[in-house]
């Protein structure tokens, strides 16, 4: 292999958790080349070479493939298509194209937890009028509607109450193929990040205790403040069968709800590091883009040790678009708080929703992290939780 080469990393995707994995990458010594059309990408900012072209260039995905010896991918909606074509080439792919198809198609996750043997919710799919209509989907309500497909953060999905209403949301939704699930007793959401190696070997980070506010991410929790040891290890176990399952290499998250019975259910899987796992870049020794690099370059993987307990705080553009004016927060205000650390992902234009960066609070208990952490919501004007 060349000697360039077999020093050069590729990744397919141009946003936050690309660039944060650039980081990463470099730090062990690797050049990046990020494949992304947006050419203000903040992947491609920080990366060695910014191929602009769309993820099924051919002659983009060809100049990968020479200048790389492995690939990734930083969102699940890369198409599967172009990661076969960089393995066809001999490029080693982390995650495989068909855990990515996976995870890109709601029904098929549904069905591979049922197979692996992880528990989810009750649920149906639904891809014509006839069967939104059917009376067999009312033991199924109240429930969700979500599209099979693209949809995340919230979005593409509605709440059904009634049988009556189940059509309308079907309709409003686009009359594509959708999956309804029961809505269970939700307690609490954790997340589950496992790293697994081409040889079998599995790590995970430690479980994290997420808070969501409009279907977006907003406080992640380690240590778990609510969850018991035996509910935290049932879940790295489940969300290391799924990664065996699917003979995955590379960095799974898995989210779970955990009902009221204390049972959980998984709601949905990322073929990627996540954003409830930002915190490990200043708690851990290892942090999920740490891991990352590991199982794509084939280094060994160890497993990662908590040395600080952390919350992390979502930053939205929201926070910049106060009163009908776009401004700068006050940082200063927040970083002269002890344990903070600051981390902006060089988006030029903040939107409502959109992920500006995030803020990670160390310290040495949980409780002064949480305490610090209020004083920094407070600062920014963020909900306390």
């Amino acid at each position: 292999m060349d000697a360039v080469r077999e020093r050069t990393l590729g990744v397919l995707g141009g946003g936050q958790l690309g660039r944060m994995f650039v980081h990463a990458a470099q730090v062990h010594g690797y050049a990046v080349v990020v494949l992304e059309p947006d050419p203000a990408s903040p992947a491609g900012a920080a990366a060695d070479l910014h191929l602009r072209a769309a993820y099924t260039d051919e002659a983009a995905l060809a100049e990968l493939a020479r200048r790389c010896f492995a690939v990734t991918t930083e969102f699940e909606n890369v198409p599967a298509a172009s990661l076969r074509r960089l393995a066809d080439a001999g490029v080693a792919v982390a995650p495989p194209a068909a855990a990515v198809e996976v995870c890109q198609h709601r029904a098929r996750e549904k069905r591979c937890f049922t197979a692996a043997g992880v528990p989810c919710a009750p649920h149906a799919e639904i891809a014509s009028a006839a069967e939104a209509a059917s009376p067999a989907l009312a033991s199924l309500l109240p429930g969700l509607l979500k599209t099979s497909s693209l949809g995340y953060d919230g979005k593409g999905q509605v709440a059904v109450d009634t049988p009556a209403d189940l059509p309308r949301a079907w309709a409003a939704l686009g009359g594509v193929p959708c999956l309804l699930e029961r809505k269970l007793d939700l307690r609490r959401e954790i997340s589950v990040i496992v790293a697994r190696g081409r040889d079998g070997a599995l790590v995970h980070l430690p479980v994290q205790q997420n808070l969501h506010r409009d279907g977006i991410l907003a406080v992640t929790q380690v240590p778990t403040p609510d969850i018991d040891t035996a509910t935290a290890a049932r879940a790295v176990a489940l969300a290391e069968q799924l990664a065996a399952a699917l003979d995955y290499v590379g960095v799974l998250c898995v989210e779970f709800f955990v009902l009221g019975d204390g049972s959980l259910v998984a709601n949905e899987m990322a073929p990627r590091p996540h954003n409830s796992g930002h915190y490990s870049i200043d708690a851990c020794d290892v942090s999920q883009f740490d891991l990352q690099v590991r199982t794509l370059a084939g280094l060994p993987l160890v497993a990662p040790r908590l040395h600080s307990p952390a919350l992390m705080l979502n930053l939205l553009g929201d926070l910049w678009l106060r009163d009908g004016a776009a401004r700068t927060p006050d940082w200063a205000a927040v970083l002269a708080l002890p344990g903070t650390r600051l981390h902006l992902y060089g988006k030029t234009e903040p939107r409502r929703g959109r992920k500006m960066g995030h803020l990670t609070v160390t310290a040495a208990d949980a409780a002064r992290a949480h305490a610090v952490a209020l004083q920094a919501a407070d600062r920014l004007g963020l909900p306390r939780f």
